[in-house]
């Protein structure tokens, strides 16, 4: 039964009603989210993230020779897949810890109130009430 704590890499069998199809766990990968686990699908060629407890019960060891097999068949595949991933996933953290701080504002220079005089305002208010003729 699947189990990966012995091994980095594991070689095992999905089952499904779909048909089989060979999978690859790798404990170096990055932790997918909870509850969810990354394997390689050899039919898809590409790392897919399955929800844990409905996989698990899917996934079954291969023997000795169906190992070896499927190392000298996948493994350069899963190799090339596993460096995509990868440059995805670092991207991704690089991402995720981006600073959301916003840059230092300068403060604004302080505009002093215009001041009117009272010569001013009478003018103003004169040419105000011209404007406006009944």
């Amino acid at each position: 039964m699947y189990n990966t704590a012995k091994k980095q890499l594991w070689f095992g069998e999905l089952r499904t009603s779909k048909g089989n199809t060979i999978v690859v766990h790798d404990n170096q990968l990055p932790d997918a989210a909870t509850g969810r686990i990354y394997l390689y699908n050899t039919d898809r060629n590409t790392i897919v993230e399955y929800v844990e407890d409905i996989v698990k019960v899917n996934l079954y060891d291969l023997d000795e020779a169906g190992v070896k097999a499927a190392e000298a068949k996948f493994g350069a595949a899963w190799e090339e897949a596993r460096t995509q991933f990868m440059t995805k996933h670092q991207t991704r953290v690089e991402l995720n810890n981006v600073k959301e701080a916003a840059p230092v504002r300068k403060a604004k220079p302080e505009v002093e109130p215009e001041v009117e005089s009272e010569s001013m305002g009478a003018d103003f208010d004169d040419d105000w009430a011209d404007d406006f003729d009944d």
